[in-house]
């Protein structure tokens, strides 16, 4: 494992902010797409199993989109582990997203977790895991 602050972090980091604001501030299929490898699993607190390959990646989050009215989102505290010589990427971070479904106003804090792979000068995402913060009581 690789672990370093440099350009390459910034590459990572870069291209999930691109893929996030492609559906958190306007729904652009083709261009959230693009960052989806077409063999990419995720693994979502309101889905039950998986969703497996590229189309059911997008369909799941055009859903999401879809449903709610999102109001803001923020990510902090990212961190970049790279593997297999550099072509294999691992992206934690934290996330806040405020977003209206039903008539009622959601705030949701949680961790993405996103394992990512560089093809042809890109970073595509090939697993991502999410989940609610924890309550710290």
């Amino acid at each position: 494992m690789e672990t370093n602050t440099g350009a390459k972090d910034d590459e990572v980091i870069a291209a999930v902010r691109e893929m996030n604001r492609l559906w958190t501030e306007t729904w652009d299929e083709k261009g959230f797409a693009r960052f989806i490898h077409p063999d990419a699993v995720a693994i979502a607190p309101t889905t039950p199993g998986r969703l497996e390959g590229r189309d059911a990646y997008v369909a799941g989050w055009k859903g999401f989109v879809q449903a709610v009215k999102i109001h803001e989102w923020k990510e902090s505290g990212h961190r970049v582990s790279f593997f297999c010589r550099g072509c294999c990427a691992v992206l934690s971070y934290f996330f806040t997203i405020r977003f209206s479904a039903n008539g009622q106003e959601v705030v949701m804090k949680g961790r993405d977790l996103f394992t990512l792979v560089k093809q042809r000068g890109r970073w595509l995402v090939v697993a991502d895991q999410f989940s609610p913060e924890p309550v710290q009581g």
